[in-house]
């Protein structure tokens, strides 16, 4: 179900945007992101059968990192987020880029009312972990999804694994994200947001895992997904039959 009030926590959204000015800076706490981002991207264009022409909607689109790449594709993408400075710190860097983005300040819900089943493709990555709602956010996906379109979410799972990879080892001891970047107990199951999307009129598509070796410093897709995952599904006809 679709949340009527503001599903962010103002705290998420401040502790964003106070680094949103870094967003693009390679060697800064966005490395990950940037390290991780041609494997996502890769593996959305496989799920979703090629992006190249395709509407797509980037939830929590940030500085605008895979929102430049689906661009650069060939897809035509709309990047929403919570955060006036990361959208700022994306539209300013498309400027240097030259892709073409519509970025604008907004929430999913919101934009699922404005524009109902009105996209081939929906991103929704490293964001359900930060929200109050996920729930509300995974319906809000599936609304913006056409029938029969590809909607794609990346978060953590929460178990004993990922607290000791995901927070002890990421934020403590190999530092490549700064301390209180997760909290734990927001860490979603696969179980939890196959859930929450079945509710939402979402068919499971397929899963895959990210893992990261400290040794290579390099990040690989595999079946693992005891810590990070991204899970695909397919938006449901509602009037199919």
């Amino acid at each position: 179900m679709i949340s009527d009030t503001p599903n962010a926590d103002p705290a998420e959204l401040a502790k964003f945007s106070a680094l949103a000015h870094r967003w693009w800076d390679p060697g800064s706490e966005f490395k990950p992101l940037h390290d991780i981002n041609p494997l996502r991207l890769a593996w959305i264009e496989r799920v979703a059968g090629g992006i190249d022409g395709k509407r797509v909607v980037d939830v929590g689109c940030g500085g605008g990192i895979l929102a430049e790449a689906m661009a650069r594709k060939g897809a035509r993408v709309v990047g929403i987020d919570l955060s006036d400075k990361a959208i700022g710190v994306a539209r300013l860097h498309q400027l240097e880029s030259g892709t073409s983005v519509d970025y604008r300040l907004t929430a999913a819900e919101s934009l699922a009312t404005e524009m109902p089943a009105g996209f081939d493709v929906v991103t929704c990555l490293e964001l359900l972990e930060h929200v109050p709602e996920p729930a509300s956010t995974i319906a809000a996906c599936a609304a913006l999804a056409k029938p029969g379109a590809c909607v794609v979410f990346s978060t953590l799972n929460r178990n004993p694994k990922s607290y000791v990879l995901a927070i002890l080892g990421a934020e403590f001891v190999l530092k490549l994200l700064p301390r209180g970047t997760h909290d734990w107990t927001r860490f979603l199951r696969p179980s939890e947001v196959a859930a929450f999307a079945r509710r939402a009129s979402l068919d499971p598509l397929a899963m895959i895992g990210m893992t990261y070796n400290p040794l290579t410093r390099s990040y690989r897709l595999e079946d693992d997904t005891s810590v990070n995952y991204l899970a695909a599904f397919t938006r449901i006809d509602a009037h199919a039959g």
